[in-house]
């Protein structure tokens, strides 16, 4: 019986098991963050802790996004999801992206109006709102900072986090100019700067969901450095009609067509995928492929098959 492996697995387990708590818990404290400076900021007169609420709000579906996919990732295929749930997070990342920018462009017309019209801001309210809301942020940082190294979704998890933690430093400086000086104009200003980097943040979402959903050519990976090293294989005459896309942020899918050099038996063949895997595994973190062999039967031989 080998102890150590036993061992290993069960560590295993512990560590997915600590994964799903930590990332439930941040889910909680987050959620309690926003609805406490929703309506902190309601109570002072606050427009940048509401747009720090809606950062929260924000950063707590994308927690909370990472957490379902932990649970979904566990859950196998069926004959009728063959690709599995995967895509379910960019839809609701998509689906959140579009709600942030309609609610920021709302608090800009706001904020607008108060740079023009300044009101008066409970200073102290949204100073003891913001701290508490910082403590909590700091405590998520440390429950999933052990975690961070175990994919990238929990990775993304994490750096919103730390997103979060900084934005509350931003709105406790201001709370302590609106306390301490009376500089009211503080207030819309930094909620126009919190919502410009939370536009920046959603288009960034956006543009990899949407180029997801598009099956555009995966961000960094170069078509033409693949069909090159693929050509590299002696028994290869010519790669064409190539596809690579990603069906999550993570997964990267690649299919062509492969010419080869002689009419090979289908058992012939094994040896030809096993060097096409190492290319594609090693040099382009590609781990799905799909492969057509041909011999010389192709009259399209272009890269990207534009029939």
């Amino acid at each position: 019986m080998n102890h150590s492996h036993h061992s290993h697995d069960l560590n295993d387990i512990r560590l997915k098991n600590g994964t799903d708590r930590n990332l439930l818990l941040s889910v909680l404290l987050n959620l309690l963050v926003s609805v406490a400076e929703a309506l902190g900021g309601l109570i002072s007169n606050s427009l940048a802790l509401i747009s720090d609420a809606l950062h929260n709000l924000g950063d707590t579906s994308a927690i909370f996004i990472a957490y379902l996919a932990n649970l979904i990732s566990k859950k196998g295929h069926s004959d009728k999801k063959t690709f599995g749930y995967k895509r379910i997070e960019i839809l609701a990342a998509l689906f959140n992206a579009i709600i942030l920018v309609v609610i920021i462009l709302y608090l800009f017309v706001e904020a607008w109006q108060r740079l023009r019209n300044p009101q008066p801001v409970k200073g102290m309210i949204m100073l003891v709102v913001a701290v508490i809301g910082l403590l909590a942020n700091l405590f998520s940082v440390i429950l999933l900072k052990h975690h961070a190294r175990e994919s990238i979704n929990i990775r993304a998890a994490y750096v919103h986090l730390i997103g979060d933690t900084l934005s509350s430093i931003i709105v406790i400086f201001t709370a302590l100019l609106i306390n301490f000086f009376d500089l009211y104009w503080v207030d819309p200003l930094v909620t126009f700067l919190l919502g410009i980097y939370l536009l920046w943040e959603a288009y960034r979402i956006v543009k990899v969901a949407v180029d997801i959903l598009m099956q555009a050519t995966p961000h960094g990976l170069d078509l033409l450095q693949v069909k090159q090293a693929l050509e590299t294989i002696p028994e290869i005459d010519n790669i064409h009609h190539v596809h690579a896309w990603n069906l999550s942020d993570k997964d990267i899918h690649f299919e062509c067509h492969v010419d080869l050099r002689s009419d090979n038996r289908i058992s012939e063949t094994e040896g030809i995928m096993a060097a096409i895997r190492n290319i594609l595994e090693n040099r382009f973190q590609i781990t799905h492929v799909t492969i057509q062999y041909e011999y010389n039967c192709c009259k399209d031989k272009n890269m990207i098959h534009t029939g």
